[in-house]
Formats: structure tokens, sequence, C-alpha cells
């Protein structure tokens, strides 16, 4: 496995990713609306920033509801979603996702339960 990207809640994802751009440098490398969510990944070279601005009621605006804008979960890219489940229930992990499910971009993930990894919402991702 390998650090994909972070997810970065935000009320407004273009406004972010501009920002982004004028400090760092970075650019858009997919954009999409997906699953209640405007999204917006930004190349950082060795992984990506995932900026998820809520476009419903859904996930994403109660975290901010909840916790405000920032850091929402760190993703790992591995190449084989199934075997890295398998492993994580080997280790007693709670899953948000017990089957892996359609992401953005067009990946296949899955979220591991804060609870079991360090107060960190992990997102296996397959590309």
């Amino acid at each position: 496995m390998h650090f994909d990207h972070a997810g970065i809640a935000t009320e407004n994802a273009t406004e972010l990713a501009d920002r982004y751009a004028a400090l760092f440098g970075l650019e858009i490398a997919h954009e999409e609306t997906f699953d209640g969510m405007h999204v917006v990944f930004l190349d950082c070279g060795n992984g990506y920033l995932e900026l998820l601005e809520p476009t419903d009621e859904g996930t994403i605006a109660q975290y901010i509801e909840s916790n405000g804008a920032g850091i929402h979960h760190l993703a790992l890219a591995t190449d084989d979603i199934d075997d890295a489940l398998d492993t994580v229930r080997t280790h007693d992990v709670t899953l948000v996702d017990e089957e892996p499910r359609p992401g953005a971009w067009g990946h296949t993930v899955a979220f591991l339960h804060p609870a079991d990894t360090g107060g960190i919402l992990i997102e296996l991702v397959e590309h």
C-alpha cells in the first residue's frame, strides 16, 4: 500500500482549490459531483488532496456541522481491495464498509472505522 490522498471537508471546494493553486502551485487532476459532494482532486506529485464540498445534507455536511472544515480522512491505495479488507478483518478492525463500493474518480473504496485506527477515518482505495 501507499499514500493516495487526504480528504478535506470544506464548504467551498472551488475557493479552496484556487487558494491551494496560488499558495502551493497545485493543479486540478480531477473534478466531479459524486454522492452528494462536489469533489476536487489536487495533484501533489506523490498523492492528492481531495476537497469535499457537500451538495446535500449527507455525510460531509454532517461532518462540517459537527467538526468544522478540515481533514476528513486519509486514503491508502491498494492493488487488491478485497485482499486488504481480508487482512483488516483478521485484526478485528471495525469496517464502515463490509464490502467495497464505488468511490469518486471511478475508484473502488472501503472505509475503516476511526475507533480502531487511532481516531482517523481510513479509506482503502483501489484504482
